[in-house]
Parts: C-alpha cells; structure tokens; sequence
C-alpha cells in the first residue's frame, strides 16, 4: 500500500493534489484493486479543505480541524460513477457501512496520520456529539412515557438544557455571533455540523471531566447499539475503547 499523507489546506480552485487524487481513484478501480481501498488512497492524496463543484459548495474540514471523510468519498466516488458496486456504494455513503473492515492502522497509512487524526477530531465533535443528543433525547422521551406524556415535541429543549445548560436557540445565536454567521430561521446541512462541533467544544469547555466521560460513554453506548441494528461493524475502523472502559 501507498502511504499518502497529504493534508487539507484552503483552496479555491482544482489543485495539483486533488487531480493526482482523482486519476489515482480512476486507475486503480479501472486496475483492479477494490475499490474502497482505492477510495482511502485517493482521499490520502486530496490536498483541499474545501471546494465548489458543479455549484456545490463542499467543505471538508469543518474549524480547520475536523475532517468529514465521507463527504469527500461522496465527491470522489461521483468521479467514478458506474464503476464501483453500487450497493456497496450506497452502503458506505448512505448508511455509513464500509466494505471491508480495516484495522486503524491500515486506515491511517492510506490517508495519512494527520487526516486519520482530523478524522477522529470529527467523529468525536460531530458523529458522537450528535449521538450524545439522540440518547439523552431517547432518556427524555422514555421518561415522558413513563410520567403519561404522549408528546415528544418539546423533549429538544429539555435535552440541551441537560447536555448545555441553555437552549438550542441560545447557542445557535451565540454559535453565529461568534462565526459571524446571518441570524436565520433556517440552517443549512454543512452549518449543522459545524455548529455540532461548535457545541462539542462549548462542552469540553464548560463540563466537568466526569460528566464529559460520562456523556461519552452514553454517547458511545448509543452509536454502538444504532450501528449493530444496521449491521455496521466499524466506521473508519475508529478503535473505539469498550464501553465500559470510557
């Protein structure tokens, strides 16, 4: 195997880097090798943090240090299109389910340390901190049924006010005041995650370090009982500690 180790930098136009990176893709899958291999070598090589595609804005590297990995793959496999598997495609890209189950290490030595760490930086901000969400609003809700409330609706506040201490609304505004965003009614998918990984840090911050433990295994417990329903072994082979050892 390659070992590519190309970080993210700004960019505004198609560099050097990211066509290395796309004929990479095309050759390999076109040589033989699998293709999900292919695709981690071809993100080892991509050199942008972010870029306008065919009127899309796509940035990869949310605060300059959380990497969404399957955001690029979604890039890069549309460079590839009829030519990979398409089940397995919509696996990995729509359920997060990767083909092959790789150990960190082989991970790390195709796309490099530095993005196999700007990669955990989102996972932990984004994909576990979102999860963090979903279970204490699980804990809610189960505590609504049990008290003889139907309704779930007004579970959301509850759930920020246990995790944040204040509302969503109140750190949706501050999250804006200080990116210096617009204050608007509606937010787009690329401001949600960034505004996630806002809030993971808000939390580090601002929480003790039992309770950040604590909301990490809850977190964690969550992920690994959603991805056992869909079948899901690894995500990015990220080394997850036991449960018990969080």
């Amino acid at each position: 195997m390659t070992e590519v180790k190309n970080p993210l930098v700004s960019s505004e136009s198609t560099s050097a880097g990211d066509a290395e990176a796309i004929s990479y893709l095309k050759q390999h899958v076109a040589g033989g090798q699998h293709w999900y291999l292919a695709l981690l070598g071809a993100i080892g090589l991509w050199t942008s943090a972010e870029e306008v595609c065919n009127d899309r804005t796509y940035c990869y590297l949310i605060d300059g240090e959380a990497f969404d990995w399957l955001l690029l793959a979604e890039r890069l496999c549309e460079t590839v299109d009829g030519l990979l598997p398409e089940d397995e495609k919509n696996d990995l890209l729509f359920r997060g389910i990767p083909p092959l189950e790789l150990q960190a290490g082989e991970v790390k030595k195709l796309i490099g340390e530095r993005k196999y760490g700007h990669y955990l930086n989102y996972f932990y901000g984004v994909t576990v901190e979102e999860a963090l969400l979903l279970a204490v609003q699980e804990e809610i809700d189960k505590e609504r049924r049990v008290r003889g409330f139907r309704s779930q609706g007004e579970s959301a506040d509850e759930t920020y006010q246990r995790i944040y201490n204040t509302t969503r609304e109140v750190l949706l505004k501050l999250f804006r005041q200080e990116k210096r965003y617009a204050q608007l009614k509606s937010i787009t998918l690329a401001e949600l995650k960034e505004f996630t990984y806002w809030l993971f840090k808000y939390r580090l911050k601002r929480c003790e370090k039992a309770k950040i433990a604590s909301d990490t295994k809850k977190a964690l417990g969550y992920l690994k009982r959603q991805w056992q329903k869909r079948g899901v072994f690894k995500v990015l082979a990220a080394d997850l500690p036991p449960e018990d050892a969080v």
